[in-house]
């Protein structure tokens, strides 16, 4: 049975964000992922944490300067040693969050940039960061955004993050599977998730095309919830959707899957 984390980016956000954590642990979860913690000091975090009762299961290093479009730094040739203080940033809260994996953000690349000078950037400081990670056990994460919500990122598809992990060539790298992404540009999601069984450590989850619950559009989600179970995915799902409403009022999908949560 799956494991699901709240998102607290995406959901519960008529709370402000301390106020989530408990939002969540009311609605059943045990865990929870968000896209940034440094607007916080960890010690903040840990205790929200702690004091429902909640894991964290993954966050992203910092996304740059996102008013001038960027999402992510680390692949942005002459910004290596900003990358590598994020990179540093975030394994100093993973440490204090005891976060087992961190999702390191690549860049967009500008329509008249080398994009191959952006892939050899990104590969140098995802050798870094997983060097970095690794004597602590976190495992490392990449992911792949459609273009029409993240445009110009460096890859879109699951097939150009799966070739990039093996540029990496670092045991702690993985593929990040987010099947709302996947799904509006790869397709196929039965394909992904039991063909490549054990390159993915992370799951994601909304519906398509309009990326609310999993209860509605494209994705047959309780298939795909079983298909998990049959290859054998023990890590977590994570409800990064945007609820259509209030997010308890949406979490009708999520009743039969409480238990094992």
């Amino acid at each position: 049975m799956p494991k699901f984390a709240a998102n607290l980016s995406t959901q519960f956000t008529e709370y402000p964000f301390a106020e989530r954590f408990a939002a969540a642990a009311e609605a059943g979860f045990t865990a929870v992922e968000f896209l940034f913690p440094y607007d916080y000091p960890a010690t903040q975090i840990k205790q929200w944490l702690d004091d429902n009762h909640l894991q964290l299961v993954l966050f992203n290093t910092a996304p740059g300067n996102v008013a001038a479009g960027e999402w992510g730094v680390s692949a942005i040739p002459g910004r290596e040693a900003e990358a590598k203080a994020d990179i540093d940033r975030a394994l100093s809260y993973a440490l204090a969050l005891n976060c087992p994996q961190v999702h390191i953000m690549a860049a967009t690349v500008p329509p008249d940039a080398d994009r191959q000078r952006y892939v050899e950037t990104f590969i140098s400081n995802m050798r870094y960061a997983a060097e970095r990670f690794a004597p602590h056990g976190i495992i490392l994460l990449i992911e792949a955004l459609n273009p029409t919500t993240k445009p110009n990122y460096l890859y879109a598809s699951q097939y150009q993050t799966l070739e990039m992990v093996e540029q990496i060539d670092r045991p702690n790298v993985f593929t990040q599977l987010d099947l709302f992404h996947a799904q509006r540009v790869d397709g196929n999601l039965s394909h992904l998730i039991r063909h490549y069984a054990g390159r993915y450590r992370h799951v994601q989850i909304a519906s398509a095309p309009d990326r609310h619950e999993p209860d509605e559009g494209e994705i047959n989600y309780p298939w795909l919830f079983s298909l998990l179970d049959e290859v054998g995915y023990s890590g977590w799902v994570g409800c990064e959707y945007i609820p259509r409403g209030s997010t308890t009022e949406g979490l009708g999908w999520f009743a039969p899957w409480k238990i094992t949560a």
